[in-house]
């Protein structure tokens, strides 16, 4: 009976290691049925809520709404409020924990939002105050995105190691890493990341990108490229988009052409500024564990497998795992909830309340016009309103009135432009990634600028 030889990964010999081999497959397989593979769970437990497929994580996180969809809302309350008082607390007493300290000691700035974000999920909650806070479209708005990020963070923050510690990265990334980087200038793990984001979540992938750019596998540039590129909207999340714009029976194409999008954003922007402008510097300057060039000779696969099994004779115990999921669930709790409330709640009253959308965007008009786009005028504002929520800009366009076409356009454009005040783009500022508000909105323009005629050529494709 022929058994396994695992090659060193430095020399290139034969050695024998089980142990390190099933450290790597065990976590590994659990961690492509948590991230990677979509199961029919929806089917086999019948909940309302859960959908029909999904990834495992997906899958957790939409059974922790469904059993705690009562509570949820009063929970980010609380951990909102209790955010915002413990960081006051922070500035008049010394915390002697460094991890507490570090969270809750922040500068004045954090501290506003922070307090902020507090007055306005207890207004909204007690319905209290201006209706411009508290309203269907604003603060109730951001009230029904909270339970999301309370499931996703809760479950992520402790099953992440599966995909990141345990050599699944190292061995994916070794067998994709000569084509990523050329065509992507980022390492073959960050494909990862992309499908992570695709089948759960795009703030699961920006947690990933954060972790691996912290660990010293992503230098800036790559972590910034990676985050702004490859944290796509969910499948589930471009669903309700197409359903709410009445798209659902052509899904395939109205999908594709997201896809077509994205991949040409995915091409060129890692090529220009902003993003070009970003050092290949590692996270406080750790060592930079880039992915190895595969000699010439040796397969692929084994010497991707090699470096998985590396990988996994260093990943962190259970007992690791635990306490290190415990300070990430309680840093996005304390550390990012209260600022997706505050800026989310800003940002939507910003646009629903004020004319600054319909200002800013009459050069929009002109250029939908020039690609003869229908309702240039009413879908002007949906173009830009999308870096605030990438829900509104289908709600501005839903009407009788707009086009078809200019009803595809809008909604492929919102989920291709990816970056969201309430979601994904507060993530990323809240992250150790190198991106601040202004690269955002300029990498959030040069994709809707990319993407646009792109996705107006092929509607007018489909509707001709």
């Amino acid at each position: 009976m022929q058994t396994n030889v695992i090659y060193d990964i430095k020399t290139n010999e034969p050695k024998k290691d089980n142990k390190n081999l099933f450290k790597f497959l065990i976590p590994s397989i659990l961690g492509l049925i948590l991230f990677i593979i979509p199961l029919p769970y929806g089917k086999l437990i019948n909940l309302e809520g859960l959908s029909p497929f999904n990834i495992g994580i997906g899958f957790l996180a939409e059974l922790v709404k469904v059993v705690g969809k009562n509570q949820l809302n009063n929970i980010a309350l609380v951990v909102i409020s209790l955010s915002a008082i413990l960081s006051v607390f922070s500035k008049v007493v010394k915390v002697k924990n460094e991890f507490l300290n570090n969270l809750l000691n922040v500068s004045l700035f954090w501290l506003c939002f922070r307090i902020l974000g507090a007055v306005f999920i207890v207004m909204t909650v007690l319905q209290i105050g201006p209706q411009f806070i508290i309203s269907d479209i604003t603060g109730q708005t951001m009230l029904s995105i909270l339970p999301s990020l309370l499931a996703i963070f809760l479950v992520s923050g402790f099953l992440l190691p599966f995909i990141t510690d345990f050599g699944l990265m190292d061995l994916f990334g070794t067998l994709v890493s000569k084509s990523m980087y050329k065509l992507f200038k980022v390492p073959g793990r960050s494909a990862i990341d992309a499908v992570t984001s695709w089948l759960g979540d795009g703030t699961l992938g920006i947690m990933i990108t954060n972790t691996q750019y912290k660990q010293g596998f992503y230098t800036a540039k790559e972590a910034s490229i990676i985050s702004v590129c490859f944290s796509l909207v969910s499948l589930p999340f471009s669903t309700v988009i197409a359903d709410q714009l009445g798209f659902m029976p052509m899904f395939v194409p109205f999908y594709a052409t997201v896809c077509i999008a994205s991949l040409a954003c995915a091409l060129i922007m890692p090529r220009i500024y902003p993003l070009k402008k970003f050092k290949d510097n590692t996270y406080n300057d750790v060592e930079h564990l880039k992915e190895e060039i595969v000699p010439d000779g040796v397969n692929i696969f084994k010497f991707g497998l090699n470096r998985a099994i590396d990988r996994a004779s260093t990943a962190p115990s259970i007992k690791e795992i635990i306490i290190n999921g415990c300070k990430t669930v309680v840093d996005m709790y304390l550390g990012l909830l209260p600022l997706v409330m505050a800026w989310g709640t800003l940002a939507l009253i910003v646009a629903e309340f004020t004319p600054f959308f319909d200002i800013i965007s009459i050069p929009v008009v002109f250029l939908l016009n020039i690609l003869n786009i229908p309702n240039a005028a009413e879908a002007a504002p949906a173009v830009l309103v999308g870096f605030t929520d990438m829900f509104l800009p289908s709600i501005m366009v839903s009407g009788n009135n707009i086009s078809e076409v200019t009803k595809f356009i809008i909604g492929v454009l919102s989920i291709t432009q990816l970056l969201y005040l309430t979601e994904t783009g507060a993530v990323i500022l809240k992250s150790d990634i190198p991106l601040n508000l202004k690269d955002l909105f300029l990498i959030f323009l040069t994709r809707t600028i990319i993407a646009l005629p792109i996705i107006t050529i092929i509607a007018k494709l489909i509707f001709k």
